[in-house]
């Protein structure tokens, strides 16, 4: 009795070891993403119906992420950059390339957003949000129709609105004001953009990040540069609020989801990407972030009251001039000279 006994408990310990190993060889994917741009609830969906767990860390820039990915901090398998990120990142192969066919819901991505320049043929990325930036105003401190930059150089304004603290968006304003592109590799160009801002910076109430809502919200602005999610999140529960798409043109920018080279679990990587572009999934997320998403199965479980409104689905007409950010390569070093050189001045 003792011997069975014993035997039956070595079976038990054997059992509850082989329970244990089969948990610590869960498969947990390594996702990196901007701050408050997921609905986190997915992840325990995701984990339900593939077992596959997900552990999640957050960035501020792309330029955060990028330093990250390139010096090996962290051994991600799903990360979401920008347009001309993904350029970049292309060129210096540190992206997984896609096997599209592991991606049925790719199908459910709009065309027009597939095949885009940074990334033709959807080789290393999957389209998650795309938006605008543009200028959001209060209504009831501000009275006349905003449609063009000039009213971020106009003296009645001065310490009523603020700016983005972000190169790229702040020089594109100066240079599509002056009716240069956004992508300029023009150092006198640049020069004028340069001149521009400085001569704009005693107005500007303050440049800023994440924080514009609340100072818009409080009445603290009246007025900002801001990207559209933030405009939308803003408007739909203030409705005193609007959102212009300046007539001069502005950014018209695209996250996409990428794996990152190196990932050991790309396989599974593929699995979340095919579960993100699912169009209930997909609703969770255009829900929660505000975003403009990609994604036609999506749009069907939309509020249709989003179509059609500048800060969300605006018409193709009011973007004629807009343009996507490229890549500058070697040229960034301009960028960040005159960038300094703006906000030392």
């Amino acid at each position: 009795m003792k011997k069975k006994w014993l035997i039956g408990l070595l079976l038990m310990v054997l059992i509850m070891s082989v329970s244990g190993c089969k948990k610590d060889d869960q498969v947990v994917l390594n996702v990196y993403n901007w701050g408050d741009y997921i609905d986190e609830s997915i992840f325990d969906t995701f984990e339900e119906e593939t077992g596959i767990k997900i552990n999640y860390e957050t960035y501020a820039t792309n330029e955060e992420m990028y330093t990250k990915i390139k010096n090996g901090g962290s051994n991600y398998d799903i990360a979401i950059p920008s347009d001309y990120m993904i350029e970049k990142m292309i060129k210096e192969e540190m992206l997984e390339p896609l096997d599209l066919e592991s991606i049925p819901n790719f199908a459910n991505i709009d065309d027009q957003f597939k095949d885009l320049a940074f990334d033709p043929q959807n080789q290393y990325s999957i389209p998650y949000f795309w938006g605008t930036v543009g200028i959001i105003y209060n209504t009831d401190l501000i009275e006349e129709e905003i449609d063009s930059w000039d009213a971020l150089w106009d003296p009645k304004y001065a310490g009523m609105f603020t700016m983005v603290d972000s190169q790229r968006d702040s020089i594109m304003v100066a240079l599509k004001k002056l009716g240069y592109s956004m992508n300029t590799k023009s150092v006198a160009e640049l020069e004028e953009a340069k001149a521009l801002l400085v001569a704009q910076k005693p107005l500007v109430l303050a440049y800023v990040g994440d924080n514009v809502k609340d100072m818009l919200i409080s009445g603290e602005a009246a007025m900002a540069l801001v990207w559209s999610g933030e405009a939308s999140t803003v408007i739909q529960e203030y409705d005193y609020f609007k959102y212009a798409l300046p007539k001069e043109g502005s950014n018209k920018w695209f996250d996409n989801i990428v794996i990152p080279k190196g990932s050991e679990h790309v396989a599974e990587a593929h699995q979340f990407i095919d579960f993100l572009c699912r169009g209930d999934i997909g609703f969770l997320n255009a829900d929660y972030v505000g975003y403009a998403t990609c994604n036609t199965e999506t749009m069907k479980l939309l509020d249709p009251a989003l179509m059609g409104t500048t800060y969300a689905y605006p018409d193709k007409a009011l973007l004629e001039n807009f343009e996507v950010f490229l890549d500058p390569g070697d040229f960034i070093s301009e960028y960040d000279r005159v960038w300094t050189e703006i906000k030392a001045n």
